[in-house]
This record gives C-alpha cells, structure tokens and sequence, in this order.
C-alpha cells in the first residue's frame, strides 16, 4: 500500500512538473513573439521613415533653383556658354537664371550678383569668375546656407576660398596651360629657332590668364625662342593694341605674339597691320571666337586655340544638378579635380570649317 502511495506522489509529482514545463515554454514563446512583433514594427518604421526621407529628398530636388553667373556677354566666347547653358537646360527640363557681369573689370558688380543669387536662396549656382578672388565672400556664404556651387572656366583661389569658408562640388574648365602651351607651340613651329616673340596676358591675378601665360612661356623656353616680354593688357583690345605698338618700336625683329584671349589678339593683329608687318609679325589667340577665326581665314591673324564655351557650360550645369539631387555640397579645404574640355588649334587649314558650324 505505501508502495501505491508513493507512486501516486511520483506521479503527481511529474504531471505538476509537466504544467509547469508546459506554462515556461508558452511564455518564452509568447515572449518571442511579442518581441518579434515589436521588432517588425520597428523595421517598418524605420522603412517608412527611409522611404519619407527619400520622397522629401525628391521633393527637395524637383524644387531646386539654379542660378549661373559669367563673366560678360561682351564676347562671343560668353555668349556661347550662355546659349550652351540654355540648351543643356531645355535638354534636362530644368530651368535656369543667367546672370553675367558688365564687362571683364566689373568685379564688385559680380560679386554683388552673387551676394543677390545667394540671397534669393537659389539651391546651386554656378560661377565663372572675372578673378579668383573677387566673388569669393559670396562663396563662403553660399557654403554656409547650405547652396551647391560648381566653378565655372576660371579657377577659384583654393587657400582664399578656404578662408572665407566657401566650397565648391565641381570645377569645370580647358586646360589653360595646355591651352596656352597649344598656341604658343604653333608659334615656335613656324618661326626659326631663336626669334622675338612676345607674350600678352589678361588681367593681373586671373588664374586663365597665369595657366595659359605660363604654358607659352614653357613651350617658347623650350623651344629656344626669345621672350621680349610678357605684358598684362587687362583683356582689352585697346589697351593691346596701344602696347603692341610700343614692343614693334622697341623690337623690330619681334616674329611672334601669343594672346591669352582673341580680344587682345585682335588688338595686336590690328598694331601689326599698323605697322604694315602682316606676314612678317604672326599673331596667335585664344577662345576661337568668331572674328577671330575669320582673321585667321582672310590671313591676317595665323591662329587661334579654340575652346569649347558652350562644352564647359553644359557640363557645368550638368554637374551643378547631379550634385544637388545628391545632397553634396562640397567640404571646405577639399577642392575638387577639374572636369577638362578639350581645345583645338584653328589655323589657315580649318578656319572655313569653323566658321561654317
């Protein structure tokens, strides 16, 4: 009889350990799943909260402004790049604000339209600057709104940027040197070795004009020509026109004159025809703009490196709009590799080509 008892107990005893076994195991289980359950919840959350923040992003890009500032319209060179921008626009179904400087000296005018362009709020601007510093406040207060810029042809100061806290995504531009390298090259390939040539450059401090100056002064040293002197003329057709009369006075052997634009160029070519030295005098310029190359094809100027304005504004824009659609707004003391554009050589050979486009 004890022995029955005692099995009853053990077995008891199993049945409770059995429950309890049973009510340990529905708990973790429920416990699982509410925890399951929560981290799912949690997950679509976060999922909806990534998808909002994508929508907001979108929404943000479809409601971008852009802006992109020239230099000048006073030449053909700009007014390709102007056009190029238009078209690159229409292309991307975007629209764009042009803006542009009155002349090649109105520095403080340029800033001011920068200064207004970040004011309105624009979301990026690009900007071909008439120096490397001159709009560079403006930049530095782009960057601390939060505004896109992308540099535009002529390089930005990179430490003066730096210092004013500005940043740039894109610097879009012709090799300047190579530029300046190109049109000299043609010089020292048609003059014998150790002649007179002289080097025109823009206006003092501009990064184009330094790049393109210091390629054709490599490719005159190099080719053992004699450098009589190497002038800033400001841009202007006037100024070297009047400074291209001097260095003929002062050196009648003088062969060759490298221009870092084809304004001046123009204004050389037009000393030397005063000095009836066409032939003997060979001018070189820089842009291709049209009057140019139609001097080279009536035989007065013999040459002219041909950038791509309508190519460098394109791109700009372009980038400008990739970059805002990406959020990247630059990080200032990181200056970004330049985006090249290709130039070409217009001499006697092509002119007509160029002129007919």
């Amino acid at each position: 009889m004890k022995k029955k008892l005692l099995s009853v107990a053990v077995l008891a005893a199993m049945v409770m350990s059995l429950a309890a076994c049973s009510s340990s195991t529905d708990e973790t289980t429920t416990a699982a799943a509410e925890e399951t359950t929560a981290a799912e919840a949690e997950g679509d959350a976060a999922e909806a909260e990534t998808e909002a923040e994508a929508e907001g992003d979108a929404a943000a890009a479809s409601d971008a402004t852009y802006a992109m500032v020239l230099k000048t319209q006073a030449t053909d060179f700009w007014v390709k790049m102007w056009n190029g921008i238009e078209a690159k626009a229409e292309e991307m179904g975007i629209n764009v604000d042009l803006y542009a400087a009155q002349s090649e000296q109105d520095l403080e005018g340029q800033l001011a339209i920068v200064e207004n362009c970040v004011n309105q709020g624009y979301t990026g601007i690009g900007v071909a600057p008439l120096s490397s510093v001159n709009v560079l406040p403006a930049i530095g207060q782009a960057t601390e709104k939060g505004i896109t810029v992308v540099n535009v042809d002529a390089q930005f100061d990179v430490d003066e940027l730096a210092n004013q806290g500005g940043a740039c995504v894109a610097f879009v531009s012709t090799d300047n040197v190579a530029v300046g390298n190109k049109g000299a090259q043609w010089l020292v390939d048609n003059l014998e070795p150790g002649s007179q040539v002289l080097v025109i450059e823009g206006k003092s401090g501009d990064q184009s004009s330094e790049d393109r100056t210091n390629g054709a002064t490599q490719a005159f040293e190099d080719g053992g020509m004699e450098i009589v002197g190497s002038q800033s003329c400001d841009w202007d057709r006037q100024v070297t026109m009047d400074a291209v009369a001097t260095f003929i006075q002062q050196y009648p052997d003088l062969k060759g004159i490298y221009c870092c634009n084809d304004g001046m160029a123009l204004g050389a070519m037009q000393a030397v025809i005063n000095a009836d030295k066409v032939g003997e005098i060979l001018v070189v310029g820089t842009d291709g703009d049209k009057e140019a190359v139609q001097s080279v094809a009536d035989g007065q100027m013999s040459a002219t490196v041909a950038q791509d304005p309508a190519q460098i504004g394109a791109i700009s824009l372009e980038l400008l709009v990739e970059a805002v659609e990406a959020g990247n707004k630059g990080e200032v003391g990181v200056f970004p590799e330049t985006t090249p554009v290709e130039s070409v050589l217009i001499d006697s050979t092509n002119a007509a080509e160029y002129l007919a486009e």
